[in-house]
């Protein structure tokens, strides 16, 4: 057993598309438009056996700001979870792999983060073992297994009612992005929403990196949502095998009285559940008991609630500490500014 840094494109590709945790954050198209984008820096680490692979981790280095401030903004991500063969021998090889990431964990980050997105219980031992601390983490999975009346009497009374209401309008148009000169009006919406709850947006260029090397595989979907010509929503979904991924939303909040959000989050539902999706997978609903708008909105379609968590290490504590009081000084200083957002802000 190994550790290596490089595989072949279709041994890794293979390794995801066979296993049944594998997702799209697993698949070296996904880490290619990480690559792509300004301030993110993916790198793989996997144990191998001879042709065999055992155990994926692949960290997102993510830097917020440069200069001096980039000490403070630095963090590994890993999105979709580590990966290992449901073995006893998976297990090994991920505990392997992840003390040697943590010996020579590239780039000095704050922290490690495993963000799931299934449940890692069967691994629990290992991230212990390895000092990655749990932390609950919620999220909405809907089943799209149904028809669309079905699916549509599943929500809350009261969203229904406002999907009604959009249709009757029939003011609101949901249509596919597919024109690369469209970005700047897509990132547009994002900017208001990320702008209004006070946290940082990935630059531009990663949505230009996942339109250009996913759209052309089916494994994104672009959609503006329009009111008389005027974007009033943006959204992108992940697709892969059959589970659809809310990745970035935004919308207009001067246009919040037509319910934009929620005949959007239904145009998408909808689409799923009519070309055979299994699964719309939320994108993530905040910790519990802490308040959250966004597992508000997203509770009214009345989604499967899970907890798979995320499992964290700490590399350097102090720096930690400075970095939380930092990020909250840098939101209130973003308050002060004054601009118009969304509610809904979505992203894994």
């Amino acid at each position: 057993m190994k550790i290596v840094h490089h595989l072949d494109h279709d041994q890794w590709k293979a390794f995801v598309d066979e296993h049944p945790q594998g997702n799209v954050f697993h698949t070296p198209e996904m880490f290619e438009v990480y690559a792509r984008g300004r301030g993110y820096r993916p790198s793989l680490w996997a144990a191998v056996e001879g042709e065999r692979v055992l155990a994926l981790h692949l960290p997102v280095q993510i830097t917020l700001l440069g200069g001096p401030f980039k000490f403070l903004t630095t963090r590994d991500v890993d999105f979709g979870g580590v990966l290992a063969e449901e073995s006893e021998r998976g297990r090994q090889a991920l505990e392997m792999l992840l003390k040697a990431y943590d010996r020579q964990v590239p780039g000095s980050p704050i922290f490690t983060e495993l963000r799931h997105a299934s449940d890692p219980a069967d691994l629990q031992a290992v991230f212990q073992e390895c000092g990655y601390c749990f932390e609950d983490h919620l999220n909405y999975l809907i089943d799209l297994r149904r028809d669309e009346e079905t699916l549509l009497q599943s929500f809350t009374k009261n969203t229904r009612r406002r999907i009604r209401q959009a249709k009757r309008r029939g003011n609101i148009t949901v249509r596919d992005m597919t024109e690369r000169a469209e970005l700047p009006l897509f990132y547009g919406a994002l900017q208001k929403t990320y702008r209004h709850a006070r946290i940082p947006l990935a630059d531009i260029s990663l949505f230009e990196a996942a339109f250009d090397l996913l759209l052309p595989r089916k494994m994104a979907r672009f959609t503006l949502a329009e009111i008389e010509g005027a974007t009033v929503t943006a959204s992108v979904l992940l697709l892969y095998k059959d589970v659809i991924y809310g990745w970035y939303h935004g919308s207009d909040r001067a246009y919040s009285a037509y319910n934009p959000n929620e005949f959007e989050v239904w145009e998408l539902l909808s689409w799923g559940s009519r070309t055979g999706f299994r699964i719309m997978d939320f994108g993530g609903a905040g910790k519990p008991g802490e308040k959250y708008g966004v597992r508000d909105f997203k509770a009214k379609f009345n989604g499967e609630l899970v907890n798979y968590g995320r499992n964290t290490r700490v590399h350097a504590p102090l720096l930690m500490k400075v970095s939380e009081k930092a990020y909250q000084a840098g939101r209130g200083l973003l308050s002060l500014m004054g601009r118009t957002g969304s509610k809904i802000p979505v992203s894994r």
